[in-house]
């Protein structure tokens, strides 16, 4: 265990017993997954933490681009460890049952990165605006980045409530900006800039065009897990992946095959409503296995030539 004391032994004895209190068993997978990653990487480094930490001058002026990828999932020290997990799997387990596994993870991998690269973002403007070096220089490490962003879906996902932040009530609407700025003042040691860019991706997948963009990546590379399905719709036919709408509390359905879709991105009006439209499209399955589409039902009666020749025939005879 690399570069690790007894002393830095405390945060994680008391993330143990956070988790003991709480139950693995209560914990979704990806959410226990990115928990265990953190805490491996804290007792395991990939890097000490000075080359994987992420800054200007290291990230884009030496081009040391992977700290992108090691930044997030390293700390500080036990009790930066301690505080962030315990943030993040609060916010995990009502975050993942209600996206569904599979489009968390692909949330925080996506969220990792780029909290990183818009941390980069705005120390480089903060430079060119202030004319100040020690922007650049600025080296964040932590996972707490995206845990603002995670705030941010989490109050999106659960309006009108409130959040305690040091005793005082505050709605769930400002409670990311007012802990933004409580942070800084009472931890100065904190990251400003790595959180605010935090907050910003949490806005530009609430409120801008993040998650759109998101559904129609995963649809050109195929991810059919988290593209969105209705449950009346056999496997062979999926609704658009870019198709855009607020969540509903469940995004998993059985199919009439029997298989597991997704309806990430719609209401459950939304899901009726394309459901019904389905229902009316399709005849049901061909001997291959793929859906058909009936065509519309014409006007009047159609018959066969052979129905025909025979009626010709019976007209005939009738003459006769």
């Amino acid at each position: 265990m690399r570069g690790r004391h007894r002393s830095s032994y405390l945060g994680l004895l008391l993330l143990v017993s956070q988790l003991y209190k709480l139950g693995l068993e209560n914990i979704p997978p990806v959410t226990l997954a990115m928990l265990g990653l953190n805490a491996y990487l804290f007792l395991f480094p990939a890097a000490p933490l000075m080359k994987a930490c992420v800054s200007v001058h290291q990230a884009y002026w030496s081009g040391e681009w992977r700290r992108l990828l090691l930044s997030p999932f390293h700390h500080a020290d036990d009790m930066h460890l301690y505080f962030n997990m315990v943030s993040f799997v609060m916010k995990g387990i009502r975050l993942e049952r209600r996206l569904g596994s599979v489009w968390f993870a692909y949330v925080l991998a996506v969220f990792s990165l780029l909290t990183g690269a818009l941390y980069l973002a705005l120390e480089a403007g903060l430079t060119q605006l202030t004319e100040d070096q020690s922007y650049s220089a600025a080296c964040a490490v932590g996972f707490s980045g995206v845990i603002f962003a995670l705030k941010v879906l989490n109050n999106h996902y659960h309006p009108g409530g409130v959040t305690y932040v040091m005793g005082f009530p505050v709605s769930n609407r400002y409670a990311s900006w007012v802990e933004l700025v409580l942070i800084h003042i009472t931890a100065p040691g904190t990251s400003l800039i790595g959180h605010l860019a935090g907050i910003l991706v949490g806005l530009l997948y609430t409120t801008g065009p993040l998650k759109k963009m998101m559904k129609m990546c995963a649809g050109l590379m195929s991810f059919s897990t988290s593209a969105p399905r209705t449950y009346h719709r056999s496997s062979g036919n999926m609704l658009t992946p870019c198709y855009s709408g607020r969540h509903s509390q469940s995004n998993q359905y059985t199919a009439d095959d029997g298989t597991s879709t997704y309806t990430d991105g719609m209401t459950e009006e939304e899901q009726l409503a394309a459901a019904i439209r389905n229902s009316l499209r399709e005849t049901g399955r061909h001997g291959d296995g793929a859906a058909r589409f009936a065509a519309p039902p014409p006007y009047g009666f159609r018959l066969t030539d052979e129905e025909l020749r025979a009626r010709r025939l019976m007209r005939l005879d009738g003459f006769m």
